[in-house]
């Protein structure tokens, strides 16, 4: 990976940003900030949009100079068309989506390839602090108390597999990470972080 993707500070960033080819079509839903788009735009000159609906980060996303749409994703992506992008983004934010199903297929009817990343919640020492503590767990990845999160629905690495052949969702390219470093061995009990490079089957 060259310098420019080193320097993006999140895992899952850098794995995305080696993964999508330049001048590429590429839509960021839940973009935050936009930091990512940014990133594509100047060091893989591509074209496209980031989506979100929270005002702060729509101003964001403007001063960053990335083009940006408010827009609530619960309500799905009716205002796109079919094969729109090449690639529709959505990192660490399909766990805090009621419609998590709609919304993954939405982004592969919209997007040639789908692009999600998420924490995993079967990381061993989560399992662990359930199992020990009888409580939910907080860690680097799931940083909330349970009356306060985000997250709507928390899942593995295997439940996140099992609903893309479910869906006839093909998995193109798989990366599990623990603090920035690929997992290989038993990546749903030791890795905390999951990269998926997925198509329609």
């Amino acid at each position: 990976m060259n310098d420019a993707v080193n320097h993006l500070e999140r895992p899952d960033f850098r794995a995305i940003a080696g993964w999508v080819k330049p001048e590429s079509f590429v839509l960021d839903l839940g973009c935050g900030d936009g930091t990512l788009l940014a990133h594509l735009q100047q060091h893989r000159r591509v074209h496209g949009y980031g989506v979100d609906v929270d005002d702060a980060s729509v101003l964001a996303c403007v001063n960053n100079g990335v083009n940006v749409i408010q827009s609530d994703l619960e309500r799905g992506l009716a205002g796109f068309d079919e094969g729109q992008f090449d690639y529709v983004i959505l990192s660490q934010t399909l766990q805090a989506v009621r419609h998590t199903e709609e919304i993954l297929l939405e982004m592969l009817r919209v997007g040639r390839e789908a692009i999600v990343t998420f924490p995993n919640f079967g990381y061993w020492p989560q399992r662990l602090q359930v199992l020990m503590e009888g409580r939910m767990p907080v860690s680097k990845s799931l940083p909330y108390q349970w009356y306060d999160t985000p997250n709507v629905h928390l899942f593995t690495i295997d439940d996140f597999e099992m609903l893309c052949r479910e869906r006839d969702v093909r998995i193109l390219e798989r990366l599990v990470l623990h603090e920035g470093r690929p997992v290989t061995f038993a990546p749903n009990l030791r890795g905390s972080l999951a990269v998926y490079r997925l198509e329609r089957g």
